[in-house]
């Protein structure tokens, strides 16, 4: 009788981490930023169908990067998690860290089984509060711990270029067009400092707007009005340029 192959838990795991990281860089970059009146989710797809950005409950917003299949499995899961919640006790009771910690013990319980394959997704479960203070970002990596974001966050196949990118650029209080614009210029970055142009139709946007009426405060950003709000990105960008250019000129 042979003896069976050991492998220590820790080289298991290992393994199976970076089995996990080599699948979401496969995948496209996404963000998610903070802005005066919300948050907002931006990333490229060329798919109008197949979406990475959606609406889990009133306030609250859901993204991910990595295999389509298993990061929708997921959305549904927490879709069927918050219906059930709000339903049974309050509204109020649906919160994005609750969700977060449904996620983070799915995700966990998937990774640490030798059964089966790790998840090869990386979410973000957002929620817009009454104030910019009260907003909660929570970014979930394929092993189910939970991170908590400011500001910005970037998940996918160039995060951690990505994430230095904006850690540098972004500001509180940014309009939604100057947000989106920075959003899309950090998603133009190549991993070999490079550039490349990325067309508004390869684009999905949505947002978190707290400015709503409505109790539910997702949209998605399509069509003329995401247009309109690229443009007015780069117009104030512009404008800025101009106004540097009239000091300097002053200076003189």
């Amino acid at each position: 009788m042979s003896t069976p192959f050991y492998v220590s838990p820790q080289q298991a795991m290992a393994d199976r981490a970076e089995y996990a990281r080599k699948g979401i860089a496969r995948g496209r970059s996404l963000v998610v930023l903070q802005y005066a009146d919300g948050i907002v989710f931006v990333g490229e797809n060329p798919s109008r169908a197949l979406h990475k950005f959606s609406e889990i409950y009133d306030r609250i917003g859901f993204a991910a990067a990595g295999k389509y299949n298993e990061y929708e499995n997921l959305r549904i899961g927490g879709v069927r998690y918050a219906d059930l919640r709000g339903y049974t006790y309050d509204r109020d009771d649906v919160t994005a860290r609750g969700l977060a910690n449904v996620y983070a013990q799915t995700l966990g319980t998937i990774f640490s089984s030798a059964a089966e394959k790790p998840y090869e997704v990386e979410l973000v479960v957002a929620e817009v509060g009454e104030t910019p203070e009260g907003d909660q970002i929570y970014r979930l990596p394929h092993d189910g711990s939970i991170v908590d974001e400011h500001g910005s966050v970037a998940v996918g196949g160039n995060a951690e270029q990505i994430s230095s990118y904006l850690d540098q650029r972004h500001q509180d209080g940014m309009s939604l067009a100057e947000a989106l614009k920075l959003a899309v210029q950090s998603l133009s970055r190549e991993p070999n400092g490079g550039e490349r142009e990325i067309p508004a139709e390869r684009l999905e946007v949505a947002v978190l707007d707290r400015t709503r009426p409505q109790q539910r405060k997702f949209k998605r950003i399509v069509g003329r009005q995401l247009a309109r709000l690229l443009e007015a990105g780069g117009a104030s960008t512009a404008t800025e340029a101009e106004a540097e250019d009239a000091d300097a000129d002053d200076e003189e």
